[in-house]
C-alpha cells in the first residue's frame, strides 16, 4: 500500500512563542488535507507547545545527541524530545553536516538511538555544487546513505530520506526534474541494497528551495514521497499551497 505524500516543515532557527499562531494554523490545515502526512520541525524550545496543540500536525525535533544522558552542555537527546511530545527527529541535514562536522558514522549513531527512544528518522543526504559538477553527486549520495542509516532489524519502516542538494537549499535554485528523477532512482535502488524488499517502502523527500511555485512539478516526479521545506514552512499560507500541492482537501 503506496504511502502518503509526507510534507514536513523544518523551521530551523526560527519561532518564538508568536509563532505558535503560525502553526495553529498549519494543523488547521492539516485536517482538511487527510491525504497528506504532515510535519513540522521547530525549534526545541516549541516542541512542546506544538504537540499539545497539534490535532493533525507531527511534531519533531532539528537533530538529537546519540547519548540518552550526560554531561553535553546544550545538546538535547532522543529521549527528551520523545518526553517533550516528538514524534520524529530529522538528522544529518546538510548544515549540520556542514556547520557541526557531522559525519555520516555520526549521524548512524544518532539514528540508532532516536529509534531506540521510539522517534522515527528523517535522514538528509546531498551533494555540494562541486561534487555535482565533477560528476560525483550519485556516489556521494549513495555513500552517505550506506554511512549514515540505521540497520536494525524493521528499522526500514522508521525510516525516511530526504535528499537535499547542498546548492539548492535556501538559494532558490531547483535541480532539473530529469535530475531529481535520476537522483531518486538512485537513492531507491541503494535502500533496497541495504535493506532488502523492506527499501522498496522507504520514503524518499526531496528538499531545497521548495515553495508553492514548484511543489506540484516536483511532488509529480518518480519517486518523490514528498518534500522537506525550508522557509517556506514558517507561515501556513505558504506551507498549505505545499500541502495542497501533495493531496486535495476535504471540506
Amino acid at each position: 500500500m503506496p504511502h502518503r505524500p509526507y510534507i514536513v516543515g523544518n523551521w530551523k532557527m526560527n519561532g518564538l512563542r508568536a509563532a505558535m499562531t503560525e502553526a495553529r494554523a498549519i494543523d488547521r490545515g492539516a485536517q482538511r488535507h487527510p491525504g497528506v502526512r504532515v510535519g513540522i520541525a521547530p525549534p526545541f524550545t516549541l516542541v512542546h507547545a506544538m504537540a499539545e496543540a497539534a490535532q493533525a500536525l507531527f511534531v519533531g525535533g532539528q537533530d538529537c545527541h546519540a547519548k540518552p544522558s550526560g554531561a553535553f552542555t546544550g545538546e538535547i537527546s532522543a529521549p527528551m524530545l520523545k518526553d517533550a511530545g516528538a514524534t520524529f527527529t530529522i538528522l544529518g541535514h546538510s548544515e549540520r553536516r556542514a556547520m557541526h562536522g557531522e559525519t555520516d558514522a555520526v549521524v548512524k549513531d544518532k539514528a540508532d538511538a532516536a529509534l531506540a527512544a521510539g522517534l522515527d528518522v528523517i535522514v538528509c543526504v546531498g551533494e555540494t555544487e562541486g561534487e555535482r559538477d565533477a560528476g560525483q553527486a550519485e556516489a556521494v549520495v549513495t555513500g552517505q546513505l550506506a554511512g549514515s542509516l540505521p540497520l536494525g532489524e524493521g528499522d526500514a519502516a522508521r525510516v525516511t530520506v530526504a535528499y537535499e542538494p547542498v546548492w539548492a537549499i535556501g538559494t532558490g535554485r531547483v535541480p532539473s526534474v530529469g535530475d531529481v528523477a535520476a537522483m531518486h532512482a538512485a537513492i531507491r535502488a541503494k535502500l533496497v541494497e541495504i535493506y532488502g524488499d523492506a527499501g522498496a517502502a522507504v520514503r524518499i523527500l526531496y528538499g531545497g528551495s521548495v515553495n508553492a511555485g514548484n511543489a506540484v512539478e516536483l511532488l509529480g516526479v518518480p519517486d518523490v514521497g514528498g518534500a522537506l521545506v525550508g522557509g517556506a514552512s514558517l507561515t501556513a499560507d505558504s506551507f498549505l499551497q505545499i500541502v495542497a500541492a501533495a493531496g486535495p482537501a476535504v471540506d
